[in-house]
């Protein structure tokens, strides 16, 4: 697995290669069909994140084969945000606690470029979605 950088690069190298934020837009939401979706049980009140304008449901865990790690797994009833959901478990699942603390979510979203590309409310939701998840880091530390 690349590290959190190099992840957190290819994504804005893919959108940099896309030449108008409408068909970035476009890009983030063909991300959110390759998501697996959350089944209706993991849909619950424990598991969405407060902050968002769509209903996001983010759940953390941990796996045999890499106890260090934390992995997540999300889902959201909007397409754009499921995408932001994707792209997000791309950067982070899979890491140790350390590295998801290690990004500064502010950087993540001018890196990727997204503050001209999101409207306040939008934007707000992606921080409460990264703010979710280092919040889980945290506690599994």
């Amino acid at each position: 697995m690349a590290a959190i950088d190099e992840t957190i690069a290819e994504i804005a190298d893919e959108f940099a290669l896309l030449p108008d934020w409408e068909e970035r837009i476009s890009h983030v939401i063909e991300l959110a069909r390759a998501l697996e979706p959350l089944p209706d049980d993991a849909r619950t009140e424990a598991n969405k994140v407060r902050g968002c304008a769509s209903q996001v449901w983010l759940i953390s865990e941990r796996r045999p084969e890499a106890p260090e790690k934390l992995f997540f797994r999300g889902d959201s009833d909007a397409h754009l945000v499921r995408g932001e959901v994707a792209m997000l478990m791309r950067i982070f699942s899979g890491r140790t606690p350390a590295e998801i603390l290690s990004v500064d979510p502010k950087a993540v979203f001018e890196r990727l470029g997204l503050k001209d590309a999101l409207t306040a409310q939008r934007s707000n939701g992606l921080f409460s979605m990264m703010k979710r998840i280092q919040d889980e880091a945290r506690a599994a530390l």
